[in-house]
């Protein structure tokens, strides 16, 4: 992969730079002239011009690029827009106050395969509903159709997806192995920590000691799963908390799992109302019960997105350590293909 790529003759803004450079996990091209930065400029990932050689490089006429970056110690300069504009750089980062956004975007940089992930929330109506089960089915059934996909566990007292899915034992970083982290997570690095099968990774709890997800930890890892994957799904638990709710403000949509009898709506329609203070693409995904489907569906007021039938055989297969049947052929795996298909771009 080339590096990206700095121009500058003064020493101490190089110092900065390399040390933040470091922090983003990412070596540098260095140019002390624009005559010398001329074969890198193009397959470099990203271009930082310092303002001492900032006119020398508009000189040059180099072609016009994106991802072109200007650093200053002296934003108040009245030259400095104008230096932007000469090199073609697309915004001015003052140092020191803007290091972090300057080290996110060398990470961005760095990234080997950037996606843009769809984030996709799933919660329960009430206990019991199947919206951990159904959150596990979409992202089986997505990455077997080779969508990269990220199943993050939410819910601190659910049990475990990883258990759900019979991957207990199975070694790699859970939620306490992440909590402390601030800042941004590097989608590579996350990815190569949890536990994978195959296009599937999966991030869950340990057993024991509750520990809340800070929201700036679910923050850090959303933003590296839609940068690393192509979906990722969040089972949330009903009783949001603040990580919950950073989760359905960066969701594209979010499944709500409602029982169509009395109870499961009216338990429904309280889960509803919270969510939808984060959120506004809220649709529902209708479990069998006394009551009609339509009915359930039209007392919510959100659109259907499904009617999710009952598998009696499903919790013995689960029990057993075993994955469900999800090929186009069987009724859950059809039901989650055309979920996928209704919210994941063409």
């Amino acid at each position: 992969m080339n590096r990206p790529l700095v121009i500058t003759e003064d020493r101490d803004l190089l110092d900065d730079l390399v040390r933040i450079a470091a922090a983003a996990g990412a070596q540098l091209d260095v140019a002390h002239a624009p005559a010398h930065a001329r074969p890198f400029w193009g397959p470099a990932p990203l271009v930082v011009v310092g303002a001492d050689l900032a006119d020398a490089v508009a000189a040059c006429a180099p072609p016009a690029r994106d991802r072109v970056f200007l650093v200053t110690r002296t934003p108040d300069d009245p030259d400095t827009w104008r230096r932007c504009v000469g090199v073609g750089a697309q915004t001015v980062v003052p140092l020191p106050d803007d290091e972090r956004r300057l080290v996110e975007e060398l990470a961005d940089a760095m990234e080997p395969d950037p996606r843009s992930g769809v984030i996709l929330c799933v919660i329960g109506g009430r206990g019991g509903a199947g919206a951990s089960v159904l959150s596990a089915c979409l992202a089986l059934r997505a990455s077997h159709d080779r969508l990269r996909t990220l199943l993050v566990d939410a819910d601190p007292l659910g049990g475990g997806l990883d258990a759900l899915l019979g991957r207990e034992e199975t070694k790699g970083a859970r939620w306490a192995d992440l909590v402390a982290r601030q800042g941004r997570v590097s989608a590579s690095a996350l990815q190569g920590a949890l536990p994978c099968f195959g296009d599937l990774s999966v991030l869950s709890f340990h057993r024991g000691e509750i520990r809340p997800i800070p929201r700036e930890a679910m923050r850090s890892v959303l933003e590296a799963g839609r940068r690393g994957f192509d979906l990722v799904v969040v089972d949330l638990p009903r009783h949001l908390d603040t990580a919950a709710a950073e989760a359905l403000g960066r969701a594209a949509t979010t499944l709500l799992v409602a029982t169509a009898d009395v109870r499961g709506v009216l338990s429904a329609a309280q889960v509803l109302r919270r969510a939808a203070e984060h959120t506004s693409d809220i649709r529902a995904v209708i479990r069998p019960g006394v009551l009609d489907p339509d009915t359930a569906a039209a007392s919510l007021a959100i659109p259907a997105a499904a009617r999710l039938p009952d598998h009696p055989r499903l919790t013995a297969t689960l029990n057993r350590g075993e994955l469900p049947r999800l090929g186009p052929r069987t009724a859950l795996g059809a039901l989650c293909a055309t979920l996928l298909h209704d919210i994941l771009p063409a």
